[in-house]
């Protein structure tokens, strides 16, 4: 069993500073609860290297500016497996995201795994090691931890060393060590991790099915809510959960006795805040709503896309091929799909090693800049003369 170094005085902390410094890369994991709050609740973080591994327990700490000075330091690599709730608490702790970045979850579809594989198939995989899952569900903010969970925490980072040395040496060996820097520079975006109230009303389903006033009292009834949440450090869903922003976009009440009517609100929204979401609802109906980026109608598919999709699926196939890859890896139809529409945000053929690989010519296809041919039995993309 690992030594582990468990962390929770200054004196601890300045002497694992010590050694964060000399490392060239560092395996890093956090533990949270976000159940009850807006903001995770930061209970643990667990680094390791090939030589060491700690726990640091930032509740018992009284100040932790020294630790993510010396992780941020831009000669370190910091390893992560999912990164993104990770970098969230980093970004809510610093106000800053740490650089540089590998995450073997974005790797690993490069070494013929599936898109966003879980850390513990990896795990099996590569070290044909079962995690221990009995502590997923952990209170984590509780005091003591015990040596139980303490192990099952650290096990995490202790892994993670492993396979990221595995996944440096099986991309040097297909020459796919440098494909990947695109990808993680993008993980590095404080964009990421940062919520804009006002856009909150984007991520809610069946936003498109609303128009006029419903749409504009949504949208204002979410940025509240986001604002509101942050404020009291509460999850947005209990304040009001999407099924009531839409009940009250329909209904559209004007005093807090039509709210009282909606069946899905609680006395305690409406007690705390009735008075304020009813001016809300009011000055909505009366604004124009912020336009949703609904499809040009004359790009709906037809026949002749379809058909399009097809020829691109076919050079998704050859290029997947050619490089021992799943093709839906490459590219989904979905992402082709994107790519014939013109919707160039958030399309991944059009970044990083994916681009590299087959977007770049799937975008000459569809520029008629490139054409597809049979040559010697195969097919072949062609310069169009």
């Amino acid at each position: 069993m690992t030594n582990i170094q468990y962390i929770n005085t200054p004196e601890q902390l300045a002497a694992l500073c010590e050694h964060i410094k000399k490392a060239p890369w560092l395996a890093l994991d956090t533990e949270f609860l976000r159940e009850k709050t807006y903001y995770s609740k930061f209970c643990l973080l667990q680094i390791a290297t090939p030589e060491w591994v700690s726990c640091v327990d930032p509740i018992a700490l009284p100040e932790l500016d020294t630790l993510f000075d010396a992780i941020y330091n831009p000669a370190i690599v910091k390893v992560f497996h999912s990164c993104h709730q990770d970098l969230e608490i980093f970004y809510q702790m610093t106000g800053k995201v740490p650089s540089p970045i590998f995450d073997t979850q974005v790797a690993a579809p490069l070494l013929g795994y599936q898109d966003n594989p879980g850390y513990a198939m990896l795990v099996s995989s590569l070290l044909n090691i079962n995690l221990n899952k009995a502590h997923t569900r952990a209170d984590w903010s509780k005091r003591p931890l015990s040596k139980e969970e303490i192990q099952y925490a650290a096990d995490d980072v202790i892994y993670l060393c492993q396979i990221y040395q595995i996944m440096l040496k099986k991309l040097a060996e297909l020459g796919r060590a440098d494909w990947l820097k695109h990808d993680f520079k993008e993980l590095e975006n404080p964009n990421n991790y940062q919520v804009v109230p006002e856009k909150a009303w984007l991520k809610i389903r069946g936003k498109n099915k609303l128009t006029g006033k419903q749409l504009s009292i949504v949208q204002t009834l979410a940025e509240w809510r986001e604002i509101t949440a942050q404020a009291e450090n509460r999850p947005k869903t209990w304040l009001l959960r999407d099924e009531l922003l839409f009940d009250m976009a329909k209904l559209q009440p004007e005093t807090v006795a039509d709210l009282e009517n909606i069946r899905s609100i609680n006395e305690r929204t409406v007690h705390r805040y009735g008075k304020k979401l009813c001016e809300l609802i009011t000055k909505a109906k009366n604004t124009e709503p912020q336009p949703q980026q609904d499809k040009d109608k004359t790009t709906k598919k037809n026949q002749q896309h379809e058909a399009i999709l097809d020829i691109l699926t076919a050079l998704v196939r050859i290029r997947a091929e050619e490089n021992s890859l799943n093709p839906t890896i490459l590219a989904t139809r979905k992402d082709l799909e994107m790519l014939m529409l013109n919707e160039e945000e958030g399309c991944p053929l059009l970044h990083g090693w994916r681009y590299s690989m087959a977007g770049k010519e799937l975008v000459g296809l569809l520029k008629g800049e490139l054409l597809f041919g049979i040559q010697a039995d195969r097919l072949s993309v062609i310069e169009k003369q």
